[in-house]
């Protein structure tokens, strides 16, 4: 029953099924993906049944209509045999009843079987493709203009975004990746892939230079022509910055990376002069920019002009503290001493004061040092200086005047916890979105008098630019944070730079208040700070302890330490295990799957789901990896999977789970399960803003490229109460002697020209944000080669900005 074959070559050797379209039994509101029912008309593989079931990416495709699908059989483990399609199309009728009957149907309101045929035996069998091509052909065709709407109207709807779906299934993208690229471009989705398909990877997360580049093959574009080129410049600029930390490369670096990714993406030779003029090119059409041999992507140069000229509007703006601001402060200060049960210390004094008369005020400081008793007495002064009330019922219609912010969600529960006070992330303070690339004006404007942000070292420059753009100049301003942690994963150091600029008041808290029953954390984190691992450090202490053991011996020490720790009484989450790489024996991946096994076994009928070779079950600790303040969850938050629901018990057939975020229940689809991960183990840098109960902290030699002092010294400031150490002592004093390296801002330095520029009329341009690159084509031509360039004998910035040969 319909074995017959279709047409040789038309599809080689793919399965393949003509049909119509019998029933769609789910669709998702989110992708394209859907399941339905094909009524067989011809098929050229074994199948025994007049109906199939199939699965893949659609568009609005019809119930009734004809189309070719092209997949292959699998086997579903609950609903049994398949057809998986890779793509499909429109089987549009070859004959004139045929064609009659199509655009009389259900699909072409208005057009009835008269006006059918009317267009038919007027345009022809191929009628469909001559409306497509050129609407006018309609003109001779006696058709109300609301027909003539109807037909045009549908026929590019069908023919449009069904076509789109089409071109994206034969270029390899799922449902989901095929939706957001569709969802970002749409009726110019097919524009993008033909004319610029590089601009996938620039502008959709998942997609990188190579699979872009595979498209770009597909679609004829050769492997030298410029568009290439300057693709492979942006991603080798993008790439540098996001490795290193940096907001800026140099000719060579950039020049010899992008010929590694060019050369790899495809076997083809390419001249280093192709690359260096293609560079010019950019640089003349204002996409890159380049100073003192020193080449930006424009965001990150325009943002540390931002930046900077937005302290200085700020910093100058008059600040009114009242006429008795001495004689108030001390007697503020006494008030919250007794509130507080404290008493400052000289320092934590000085700061307090500096910070509340300075516009905008850097405080920074190890553990121990009061950082936090520091802002409760900023914010009980403040308010009392000010007249405001700290009671937040009084707010319910008006905004409260005192805004307190950090990078990650745990950090913005931790200011809320020791303050009284509501606190957010920087992200949903600003309403970012899933943490899409963000422009400038795409953000809220804030409101109230007094901002304190917390962790700042974990602030990257794109956000700082974000952030600076949303204070109004009238707010004060208070930076708080550790300089010695780690910095921001995003390219910049921004609050290393603004600590060393001279003109922004600050204050580095030295000496240790907070010693909990003589916390020899505290006192090994501030000597590794100062670069020395104590001769007594793997000596047993009441709240920590040390374990020699190899790389292969990690796991085994790691289960013991865990088992006997949940003995004595500690939960899953007062347990945290950190480690700086995914990979090996020791890895953050391999530690995941132990723990998990211990803490959270698989029981017989308990449910689970598998993704990305990791088993999730109820019970689990997750991290989640991005932010999401639609659903009030930001990247490194921890929370517990409360509930799994089935693809047969959900009424959309789509797999979800139920995680618990301190209260804030969250659905998870299949589709967002990307976004997080075990959390048993983690690594240091998603670790920063928190703290745990009890750290575990493995290091070994395995881990040599990444170990330094910063990354010890943030791993260690997690543990609160107890910190365990495990691994090889010279991974422990080498992390100590390696210092990481700095990166290459220039943030520092537009700080000292904007703060100079009224005691010197030199300096920068008028404006720093128009195209500063000129190419004057009348000149005598140079041939720019990368070997002069590395030879120094000729500046690869020729025409820019006046520099000639």
């Amino acid at each position: 029953m319909n074995q017959s074959i279709l047409p040789e070559g038309k599809f080689d050797e793919e399965k393949s099924v003509l049909g119509k379209v019998d029933a769609i039994f789910f669709e998702s509101p989110e992708t394209f993906y859907k399941v339905i029912q094909i009524k067989i008309t011809k098929n050229n593989f074994d199948w025994q049944e007049e109906t199939i079931v199939a699965t893949g990416s659609f568009a609005d495709i019809t119930e009734g209509v004809e189309y070719l699908f092209v997949g292959s059989l699998v086997l579903h483990p609950k609903y049994g045999k398949q057809f998986q399609v890779f793509n499909y199309q429109t089987e549009l009728p070859s004959s004139k009843n045929g064609l009659i009957a199509y655009l009389a149907s259900d699909s072409f309101v208005g057009i009835g079987q008269k006006t059918a045929t009317k267009i038919v035996e007027g345009l022809g069998v191929d009628a469909i493709a001559k409306i497509l091509a050129d609407e006018s052909v309609l003109n001779k065709i006696s058709l109300s203009n609301k027909q003539k709407e109807s037909l045009i109207d549908n026929l590019k709807a069908n023919n449009g975004t069904q076509q789109i779906v089409i071109e994206l299934n034969s270029f390899g993208f799922g449902s989901q990746m095929a939706s957001a690229i569709y969802n970002k471009y749409r009726e110019k989705t097919l524009d993008v892939l033909h004319e610029d398909p590089y601009r996938l990877a620039r502008e959709i997360a998942g997609i990188g230079f190579k699979r872009a580049d595979q498209i770009a093959e597909k679609v004829g574009l050769a492997a030298d022509a410029p568009q290439r080129i300057k693709a492979g410049l942006l991603q080798g600029i993008y790439d540098i910055c996001q490795e290193k930390g940096d907001t800026y490369t140099d000719a060579k670096q950039l020049l010899d990376q992008t010929m590694i990714l060019l050369s790899s993406s495809r076997k083809v030779e390419l001249l280093p002069d192709l690359l260096a003029n293609q560079l010019l090119e950019l640089a003349n059409e204002g996409i890159i920019v380049a100073e003192k041999k020193r080449i930006y992507l424009r965001k990150y140069y325009e943002s540390e002009w931002r930046i900077a000229e937005k302290i200085k509007t700020i910093k100058e703006k008059k600040l009114f503290l009242g006429n008795n601001f001495e004689s108030n402060f001390t007697s503020l200060l006494e008030k919250v001493e007794s509130q507080l049960g404290i008493n400052y210390g000289k320092d934590q004094v000085k700061a307090i004061k500096d910070a509340l008369q300075s516009k905008i005020f850097l405080l920074t400081g190890g553990p121990g040092t009061g950082k936090t008793t520091i802002i409760n007495g900023i914010v009980a002064i403040y308010a009392a200086l000010k007249d405001i009330s700290l009671d937040i019922n009084e707010y319910k219609n008006k905004q409260f005047p005192i805004i307190l912010a950090a990078p990650t969600g745990r950090a913005a529960k931790r200011m809320n916890e020791t303050t009284g006070l509501p606190a957010s992330t920087i992200h949903r303070l600003l309403g970012l979105n899933s943490g899409d690339e963000v422009e400038i004006d795409e953000h809220n404007q804030l409101e109230g008098s007094l901002l304190i942000i917390d962790e700042m070292s974990m602030v990257d420059t794109a956000l700082l630019d974000i952030l600076m753009d949303a204070i109004p100049n009238n707010m004060q301003l208070i930076f708080v944070g550790d300089k010695d942690q780690l910095p921001s994963v995003g390219p910049g150091q921004i609050f290393a730079d603004l600590l060393v600029c001279s003109e922004i008041p600050k204050i580095e808290l030295k000496a240790i208040y907070r010693q909990e029953n003589e916390s020899s954390i505290i006192t090994l984190a501030h000597a590794i700070k100062e670069g020395n691992l104590p001769t007594d450090f793997k000596f047993p202490r009441s709240d920590r302890s040390f374990i020699e053991c190899h790389p292969y011996q990690i796991e085994g020490v790691v289960r013991q330490v865990v088992q006997k720790a949940v003995i004595k009484g500690f939960k899953v989450r007062d347990i945290q295990v950190l480690a700086p790489m995914y990979k090996g024996p020791a890895g953050i991946d391999r530690l995941n799957q132990m723990l998990q096994e211990i803490l959270n076994p698989y029981l017989s009928g308990k449910k689970q789901v598998e993704f990305n070779k990791q088993y999730f079950r109820i019970g689990d600790k997750i991290l989640h990896l991005v932010n999401s303040p639609e659903n009030n969850v930001f990247n490194g938050d921890i929370g517990e999977i409360v509930g799994i629901i089935t693809s047969k018990e959900s009424k959309d057939h789509q797999e979800s789970l139920i995680i618990d975020f301190d209260g804030n229940e969250v659905e998870f689809k299949r589709k967002d399960w990307i976004k997080i991960r075990l959390a048993y183990c983690m690594s240091i840098h998603k670790a920063q803003g928190s703290e745990f109960k009890m750290v575990i902290l493995p290091m070994v030699q395995q881990y040599t490229r990444m170990l330094n002092r910063n990354l010890l010294y943030t791993a260690i400031t997690r543990a609160k109460n107890f910190l365990i150490l495990l691994g090889e002592t010279s991974a422990y004093s080498n992390s100590v002697q390696q210092v990481a390296v700095n990166r290459k801002t220039t943030l520092v330095e537009r700080l000292k020209n904007i703060f100079s520029q009224e005691k010197q009329n030199s300096g920068v341009e008028e404006s720093v944000f128009e195209d500063q690159l000129e190419y004057n084509n009348h000149e005598k031509k140079y041939i720019l080669t990368t070997a002069l360039i590395n030879d120094g004998k000729i500046d690869p910035m020729i025409g820019m900005k006046q520099i000639k040969p």
